[in-house]
């Protein structure tokens, strides 16, 4: 039920982004068309000012001749001359009222012939009377009716452009409502979550760049998982062996040290004896101050308290060569900056995990270390001339330390390895100069 209703949410989620996506896609291509329609009206009707000027001043000249035709013989004006012409009107005093009418036809007509020509007008002999007038009713006609055609045809492609805006963007917003499902899943842990392939180009590579990033994350997620299962596991046999450092080992001496006295007490008699006893209290002693020694530097590098870094890496490397019998030169400059006791216990740490890592994995017989400080730039190298590995490989508990503490420092650490090769190791660290 809780993925159900999770599948349900994410897909109202999407199909609401999906149209809001869809109506600013409409709005803006009705806009569009908008002000395209309205620039066409525009110049049709500028076209249609400047033909029905032309239109009207040839008709004005037909007014004219037929005005002087009618005064010189009124019988020339029969119906079949007058009833077929185009932007001329002929009629009878008094003429019908005209009922008056608003309309767009009337206002396209005022914008279109805002100019009142005076009409002429017949007396004749029987006392009726001819008024021959401009009349542009045809002229005007013609454009409203080029005006509605535009309009239609405008709507029209608006229409058919919307549908094909819907069935354009319908494979690509089923693309991005994948996305945003899947993106929701990953906001909510599951990192399992990935996109299925479609056949455009542009949606493969998305969903590529998808569950590239999902496995990258789920790998992660599982390799800190194992890290912390290492880290638990590590904490466990530290402190079994703390725990048997101080039964077996210092609890021993304490407990010789403990008896030698109680001897002491009982031999105060025999100075041979007594010598003897303190000679052997002094060994104890001895031991168990190493033994503590040797605990506390692997708790923690008490060195870098009374050391500079170079000194306690020098200290680190000679110890680490008498332990493990492996040559280790190290190189440093003579000049290291002041870094603070954190940056310097990582640095510490760093090298002393890669130089374990070469104990227990590279088979080597030789390792060489270098930290070198030039230009606010503090390189770190470490090399063996071990087995090596072919790379990428996943890293182990030691490398994954490493990259750590170099992302806790703000450093660049760059691994390198091939076969017989052996392992090289490179950090770089920017340390800004001390303001003076």
């Amino acid at each position: 039920m809780p993925r159900a209703w999770k599948a349900r949410a994410c897909s109202v989620i999407s199909w609401s982004s999906n149209v809001s996506v869809l109506w600013r896609i409409y709005l803006l291509v009705t806009l569009f068309f908008a002000l395209v329609t309205v620039l066409g009206l525009a110049l049709l009707l500028r076209q249609a000012r400047e033909d029905v000027q032309r239109e009207v001043q040839a008709a004005e000249a037909v007014v004219e001749y037929l005005y002087e035709a009618a005064q010189r013989d009124p019988a020339s004006l029969h119906s079949g001359l007058t009833g077929n012409l185009r932007h001329v009107r002929v009629q009878w005093l008094p003429a019908p009222a005209a009922v008056p009418q608003l309309s767009l036809e009337q206002w396209l007509g005022q914008r279109l012939f805002p100019q009142q020509h005076r009409p002429r007008v017949v007396q004749l002999a029987d006392g009726r009377q001819l008024q021959i007038a401009v009349d542009p009713a045809d002229e005007i006609d013609e454009v409203w009716d080029s005006l509605l055609q535009l309009l239609l045809l405008c709507l029209l492609a608006l229409l058919i452009s919307l549908v094909a805006i819907r069935w354009a963007v319908h494979r690509g917003l089923r693309v991005l409502d994948e996305l945003l499902c899947g993106l929701q899943q990953v906001t909510q842990g599951q990192f399992d979550a990935r996109l299925p392939a479609h056949s455009l180009p542009e949606a493969r590579q998305l969903a590529g760049h998808f569950n590239a990033m999902a496995t990258t994350l789920q790998q992660v997620q599982a390799d800190n998982t194992e890290l912390t299962q290492a880290l638990m596991a590590l904490q466990e046999r530290e402190r079994t062996r703390l725990g048997q450092t101080l039964h077996d080992d210092l609890g021993q001496y304490l407990s010789g040290i403990r008896a030698q006295a109680c001897l002491l007490q009982a031999v105060a008699a025999q100075p041979e004896q007594v010598r003897l006893t303190a000679q052997h209290l002094d060994n104890h002693c001895q031991r168990l101050q190493d033994g503590f020694r040797a605990l506390i530097r692997d708790l923690y590098p008490v060195v870098l308290e009374r050391l500079e870094l170079d000194e306690a890496l020098q200290l680190l490397a000679d110890n680490w060569q008498a332990a493990q019998r492996v040559q280790c030169q190290v190189s440093l400059s003579r000049r290291l900056p002041s870094l603070p006791l954190p940056t310097k216990a990582h640095l510490y740490r760093l090298v002393q995990e890669a130089l374990t890592n070469v104990a227990r994995h590279a088979q080597a017989s030789e390792v060489r270390v270098r930290l070198h400080y030039q230009g606010q730039r503090l390189r770190l190298f470490i090399r063996d001339n071990g087995c090596g590995a072919q790379l990428p490989q996943r890293p182990g508990i030691g490398l994954r330390s490493i990259h750590e503490r170099a992302r806790s420092l703000g450093a660049v650490l760059r691994v390198h390895s091939r076969p017989q090769a052996g392992w090289a190791l490179c950090l770089t660290l920017i340390v800004p100069e001390p303001e003076l």
